[in-house]
């Protein structure tokens, strides 16, 4: 099953990176913030998200990872889960993309809840998020297998 919705950004704090060893010089620096993010549409509800990129402001050019932790609800399905995204850009484009939901992380309706999905940044400025979730993640499937 697909559930779709739109996302904002609520907040973008950057945080200060402290690394225990010796410091690490690349042509990109590396940054971590996090994000409190709201979605709607078929995709309801927060997100507190842990984002990590190495990311060159003046040319666009990068890649990000980010880990969200989500509560609210999936096709009307309430509960809570994690799911991680990345990306990569050459200041025009996306690439390398990967999104999944981390295994047994979900809660409430959404206890089992497992799936890939993607987002995409319309021309616009909008920003869009769509799950594909797994058949056997569907609780009322379950329920009816087992005969309740």
């Amino acid at each position: 099953m697909r559930v779709e919705g739109e996302f904002s950004v609520a907040s973008f704090t950057p945080a200060e990176l402290s690394v225990a060893a010796a410091p690490i010089g690349t042509g990109v620096a590396v940054g971590v913030a996090v994000m409190d993010k709201r979605y709607s549409g078929d995709v309801e509800g927060r997100s507190a998200t842990l984002f990590t990129s190495a990311f060159d402001q003046a040319s666009g050019v990068g890649s990000y990872v980010a880990m969200e932790s989500f509560e609210g609800s999936l096709g009307g399905r309430r509960g809570s889960f994690n799911f991680l995204h990345t990306a990569s850009t050459h200041g025009s484009d996306r690439s390398d993309e990967f999104c999944r939901i981390v295994p047994g992380s979900g809660t409430g309706e959404l206890a089992g809840v497992s799936g890939a999905g993607g987002l995409t940044i319309d021309a616009d400025g909008t920003h869009r998020i769509w799950f594909d979730l797994d058949d056997a993640a569907d609780p009322s499937r379950t329920a009816d297998a087992a005969g309740g």
